[in-house]
């Protein structure tokens, strides 16, 4: 590759640099990165997802293709074997990769292939973080939250170190991508990330609680052979416990099979307008 700028010796301006010398003290070195496989992908047909933009997708004769790429981890699915076996054999003519077969982890998520379709979980996840936070021996609850919880009129203090509050909240709303069990939950507990009291925290631990019961629940995915979506959305707001706001509540299904469900917050007005629009 050409010299970057800084390492250039005088007199050598004509000489090249090995990649993997100079990419190991760049910076930018995962920008580079990318911006290569970016190019890659691009000379196939495939375009970059403008809401993430490490998705590509390639659609061609009623097919799909669908990459994603993180760091230098990539997962290919599509419609068709023969077309992502295709782009496996160009991104060898491209690049150093290794083919570990059917996905089985990814970023926290396990996939568990059979003949009718596949399940995802996120077990490894939920018992790493039970470890880190030392719950691994605490007595497991049969419901993640109370039914009758006053979370929003307690008056107690707010607890010292609030970033343990948030950086356990931020990893169930993680979770709760394939455990829709505690979306309900992880939604409350979320509207109260700026001044967290005891009672929250609690309210935390009784989720984790139920995680140690039931960490191998997920999602059942099986092959129905179509694609249909539905969608159902309610609002509510009597449950939010913040003037003029509301509560949004979206189920997604790839029918018969449940994808997610979504728990928000947000302006009433707006919260209604998003609703219409669905």
């Amino acid at each position: 590759m050409i010299q970057p700028l800084g390492f250039c010796a005088k007199g050598s301006e004509q000489k090249v640099c090995k990649l993997k010398k100079s990419l190991s003290g760049l910076k930018q070195s995962p920008r580079v990165w990318f911006g290569r496989f970016h190019q890659a992908v691009q000379q196939m047909g495939f375009k970059q997802c403008q809401t993430d933009h490490t998705l590509f997708v390639k659609k061609e004769q009623g097919r799909t293709l669908a990459l994603i790429v993180y760091v230098d981890d990539i997962v290919i699915t599509g419609d068709w074997v023969s077309d992502i076996q295709r782009v496996k054999n160009f991104l060898v003519t491209q690049f150093e990769v290794k083919d570990l077969g059917p996905l089985r982890y990814f970023l926290g998520i396990e996939l568990v292939h059979f003949q009718q379709g596949f399940f995802i979980s996120q077990r490894k996840y939920t018992l790493d973080l039970l470890k880190d936070i030392g719950k691994l021996g605490a007595k497991p609850v049969d419901n993640p939250i109370d039914v009758n919880h006053k979370l929003g009129d307690c008056n107690d203090e707010p607890i010292k170190d609030a970033r343990q509050y948030q950086r356990l909240v931020g990893r169930l709303l993680y979770l709760s991508m394939t455990r829709p069990d505690i979306a309900y939950p992880v939604g409350v507990l979320s509207q109260f990330m700026h001044a967290p009291k005891a009672a929250h925290l609690e309210a935390v631990d009784r989720v984790l609680w139920y995680l140690k019961k039931f960490p191998g629940t997920g999602l059942l995915f099986k092959n129905h052979g179509h694609m249909k979506v539905e969608d159902l959305t309610s609002i509510d707001c009597s449950m939010c416990y913040f003037p003029t706001k509301s509560l949004y509540v979206g189920l997604h299904w790839s029918f018969p099979n449940f994808c997610s469900l979504k728990y928000n917050r947000g302006p009433t007005k707006e919260v209604d307008k998003n609703h219409e629009d669905l």
